[in-house]
């Protein structure tokens, strides 16, 4: 119960103050929990990020999950799950409330944080790019998953094209370099306990679409919408930015003005980005939604890592499995630099003014390393004043 404890404070702590993105927030966990805490050993945290890069998902709170499941077993997990998430759920499903009890839809500093969401995408992906399509082959791998995913605008589309991706990676980059002199991971999970998390994973993401169309339920699809967004979003948070306005947008549960809205106040809190889900949830279902959503969209990222562990040896040690994943990666960018095009871009600059908001803010993260909460409160007053 101690362990339990320790855990939900250290990770509530984080949950609080974890501004920045996954980087900054694997820095974070890195001060806290290995230096501060000495709860893992510097071997065993790369160990778990490296894991965490290379499965789809929320690498920071997938890393969070593996240090509470380290520290105290599967319990250990969640608790650690609830401290680094629940902060910014709250606050994105009181944000929602807002705005759905108001009349703010055409709010000047709404307009703003719809500014702040281009800037922001411009650069995830200025940086993603950089350390994932560095060669040739790779960058041709993201120009034609941005061309497909503008020409054929499916629910399907992203899904295929991230098979495809992988397809390629595993036929072009079959010599991806192997690791050499690999320790065994040390992580209190039996292989058996993870075969079981890795068979609900697969499990749920092939029965529920299945459920979703012979029960026509609401709450299935909705369930399904943000289970699958979460299972298969590879390359960081806003990843799932496109993938849920796919799945929400045209079908009218959401409008693209809330979207945007949403996406931008969620780089204002602390916290993985994934809580945007809360943001929508509580939009379409009120607060009940909201942690709904928050759920459907974490189980995929708590199965895995879980289910994962304890083949992470194994996994790592074969080059071809290395070279699939580089290829999504690179499918990624494609898809991210549709996302900033359409929607983004397309619903938020619609005059000079607002291209030059959308360039000082992406100066302001990108050249003067501002933090992103202040960003967000410049694109907020900055859509008042225009």
């Amino acid at each position: 119960m101690n362990r339990l404890l320790g855990i939900l404070i250290a990770s509530t702590k984080l949950g609080l103050t974890s501004f920045g993105g996954p980087a900054a927030h694997l820095g974070y966990f890195h001060e806290e929990y290995v230096r501060k805490r000495k709860w893992m050993d510097e071997k065993s945290y790369a160990d778990l990020v490296a894991l965490a890069q290379f499965l789809p998902g929320p690498a920071s709170s997938q890393v969070g999950i593996g240090v509470g499941i380290a520290r105290a077993g599967i319990l250990g997990g969640i608790v650690s799950f609830i401290g680094f998430t629940m902060p910014s759920v709250l606050v994105l499903i009181l944000f929602a409330m807002l705005f759905v009890g108001s009349d703010i839809g055409h709010a000047g500093w709404l307009h703003g944080l719809k500014i702040v969401a281009v800037a922001v995408v411009a650069h995830a992906i200025l940086g993603m790019a950089k350390n994932l399509t560095p060669d040739t082959a790779r960058k041709t791998i993201a120009l034609l998953a941005l061309i497909a995913v503008l020409l054929w605008q499916t629910a399907f589309t992203q899904i295929a094209i991230i098979l495809l991706g992988g397809i390629a990676g595993l036929l072009l980059f079959r010599s991806a370099e192997q690791d050499s002199g690999i320790d065994q991971s040390k992580f209190p999970l039996s292989k058996k306990a993870g075969a079981l998390c890795l068979t609900l994973f697969f499990g749920l993401l092939a029965v529920l679409p299945i459920l979703r169309e012979l029960t026509g339920s609401y709450w299935v699809a909705l369930f399904d919408s943000f289970y699958r967004a979460g299972a298969l979003v590879f390359g960081g948070g806003h990843v799932v930015l496109p993938l849920l306005e796919q799945e929400l947008v045209p079908m009218g549960r959401i409008s693209g003005e809330a979207f945007l809205a949403g996406y931008g106040a969620a780089q204002a809190v602390p916290g993985p980005l994934f809580t945007f889900a809360s943001y929508l949830g509580a939009v379409m279902n009120g607060w009940q939604g909201g942690l709904f959503a928050t759920f459907a969209i974490f189980l995929p990222a708590f199965l895995l890592i879980a289910g994962a562990l304890p083949f992470w040896d194994l996994l790592r040690s074969h080059p071809r499995i290395k070279g699939a994943v580089m290829g999504v990666n690179a499918a990624v960018i494609g898809i991210l630099l549709a996302a900033l095009y359409h929607p983004i871009f397309t619903s938020s600059i619609g005059k000079p003014a607002d291209f030059a908001l959308a360039a000082v803010l992406f100066s302001m993260l990108a050249f003067w390393k501002i933090p992103p909460w202040i960003v967000v409160l410049t694109g907020a007053a900055g859509g008042l004043l225009l």
